[in-house]
């Protein structure tokens, strides 16, 4: 019934709760995000949700649009100011994800969404991760977030999506609080974020 029924259920009522809880704090975000970084303040970008469908990601920006000579952009690294390293340590950048949530195409607990160009790269072992929706958390977040392999990532993604229940996401939306908190695991060794997957 969890996997039927409940899990969407509860998606529905938390996403609401949080989008009206938080409201404030989206404002606040709106107005500072449109100050220090300009304009579009909402990042969108495709990304792949359950069974491979595309669907529109939605996060607060967090990187400039600063250009070299060449008028092309930056390195991700240069690009992100002190400002955006914050709304990323604390998670804040995800808030918009809430709508996402609420319109079906992700659920609170679930693998990442990653990039469109990565899809033609998975091994059908990897292409499972799809076979739930994407989360705003998940199983792989709560054991090194971006500071593990790729390889390590799927192998969990893959691991959630056979053993997911009421309890274990329980646990991984308090563990995720937890890390948050401490703002653990927020980048790899080598990237502000997580180095590009280039296959297996």
């Amino acid at each position: 019934m969890y996997r039927r029924f409940w899990k969407r259920f509860f998606d529905i009522v938390f996403s609401i709760i949080g989008l009206v809880v938080f409201s404030p704090i989206l404002l606040a975000l709106t107005l500072i995000v449109r100050i220090k970084l300009g304009a579009p303040v909402i990042f969108r970008q495709e990304r792949p949700g359950l069974k491979g469908d595309i669907f529109r990601l939605y996060k607060f920006r967090s990187m400039s649009d600063r250009k070299n000579a060449n008028g092309e952009l930056l390195p991700d690294r240069e690009r992100l100011t002190s400002f955006g390293k914050l709304l990323r340590s604390t998670s804040l950048d995800e808030l918009p994800e809430l709508w996402n949530i609420l319109k079906g195409e992700m659920s609170l607990v679930g693998p990442r969404p990653l990039l469109v160009q990565y899809l033609p790269l998975y091994s059908a072992e990897q292409m499972r991760r799809h076979n739930v929706r994407p989360g705003l958390t998940g199983y792989a977040q709560i054991n090194g977030r971006n500071s593990i392999s790729w390889q390590e990532k799927f192998k969990l993604d893959c691991w959630y999506v056979d053993n997911f229940s009421f309890l274990l996401d329980v646990k991984i939306l308090a563990s995720t609080f937890v890390m948050v908190f401490h703002r653990s695991g927020i980048s790899s060794e080598t990237s502000v974020t997580m180095e590009p997957f280039s296959g297996n």
